[in-house]
């Protein structure tokens, strides 16, 4: 069958590799589409990151450069192993991409997306969304009912935002600020308007993407080069600061108005994921004792984010801008979003063929 493998930064191949059979308790699952993540593009650009590099494979798959790609996707499944009895062949799903230890101190306490040796599938192994076919045990996969499996791709995202905006801990009609409105500060805009937040402020420089805020759900939008944006916020706010703001873009000086901009006592969650160690004010969280919250990924957040596009409560059609073939994953995909990032939110990509 065929998958993009990742052979080194800059060097994506479309390999034929061998269909990965169900074993016992996994699933198979035949993937329809497949986004791509802004971790697949510094992958790609900079890798390897989170992917074994060669000499060091993953602790639990083993796995080292070339791997397959791929974990925002979802699918029908295609096959099911001996003691599976949640799905069954003919069923759309979509994956939770993880694998993770089931001994580690995280693990034990239910918190198994900071496992210890937590993997990603489509990082740290054989099985990945930008393939055929791919093979997972059943506890990943989430049946999306009469979902169709485009809007299924895009579970993975929006389950990073639900979880955020689950942890921040906001309380119904709360108000809520999301500094960075890429593909994740948008999602989190639309987990917050579901979770009922009264008022979401958006703070982002870009022209294209403060449309896509407001499309999102966003009432206010800021653009942080023309406004002083914790003056701005608490105006917005009675003089207060919001509840909640969340840091999606990975930039000291969006850190520092995200804590600039919250009430005395409120919390500032952190789901970026940074390419430096940041620079914080430390006597700003002091005094005025703001609460840091650190978000990784989801961690049974599925089956509630696909209620809620079940439910109609989050538009996730429009977070789709553009999709294409396995064959122009490099090109039509990596190279579009890296280049035109402003214009895109989320490619998604189908290793089938596409009516033209």
């Amino acid at each position: 069958m065929r998958a993009a493998r990742f052979h080194g930064p800059g060097d994506i191949r479309i390999d034929d590799v061998p269909e990965p059979q169900a074993g016992p308790g996994q699933v198979q699952v035949a993937v329809d589409w497949c986004g791509i993540c802004g971790t697949d593009l510094h992958e790609y650009l900079e890798g390897p990151i989170f992917i074994p590099p060669k000499g060091s494979p993953h602790p639990i798959t083993g796995a080292e450069v070339p791997v397959v790609m791929g974990h925002e996707f979802a699918g029908v499944v295609s096959a099911v192993g001996a003691g599976v009895t949640g799905v069954r062949e003919g069923d759309r799903v979509a994956v939770e991409p993880y694998w993770v230890c089931g001994e580690c101190a995280a693990c034990v306490a239910g918190r198994y997306n900071v496992c210890r040796k937590l993997g990603f599938v489509g990082l740290a192994g054989d099985q990945g969304g930008f393939a055929e076919k791919c093979v997972v045990d059943e506890r990943w996969v989430h049946p999306l009912g009469d979902l169709p499996t485009d809007i299924g791709a895009l579970v993975e995202p929006l389950a990073v935002g639900h979880h955020a905006v689950r942890l921040s801990g906001l309380r119904e009609g709360g108000t809520a600020a999301v500094f960075g409105t890429g593909p994740i500060g948008l999602v989190t805009i639309a987990a917050l308007r579901a979770a009922g937040a009264g008022t979401v402020v958006a703070v982002e420089p870009a022209a294209a993407r403060k449309a896509k805020a407001a499309q999102a759900g966003a009432h206010h939008v800021l653009d942080p080069t023309t406004t002083a944006v914790p003056d701005a916020i608490r105006d917005l706010t009675g003089g207060a600061g919001v509840d909640i703001a969340f840091e999606c873009a990975g930039v000291d000086a969006v850190l520092a108005a995200a804590i600039g901009s919250v009430r005395p006592g409120g919390t500032v969650v952190n789901v970026a994921i940074w390419g430096h160690v940041p620079q914080v004010a430390m006597n700003d969280l002091v005094l005025s004792e703001v609460t840091v919250v650190g978000s990784l990924a989801y961690c049974g957040d599925h089956p509630d984010t696909i209620a809620l596009l079940r439910d109609g409560k989050v538009d996730a059609e429009q977070f789709i801008t553009g999709r294409i073939g396995l064959e122009s994953l490099v090109d039509g995909g990596f190279r579009e979003l890296i280049d035109n990032k402003e214009e895109n939110v989320k490619i998604l990509v189908s290793p089938k063929e596409i009516a033209s």
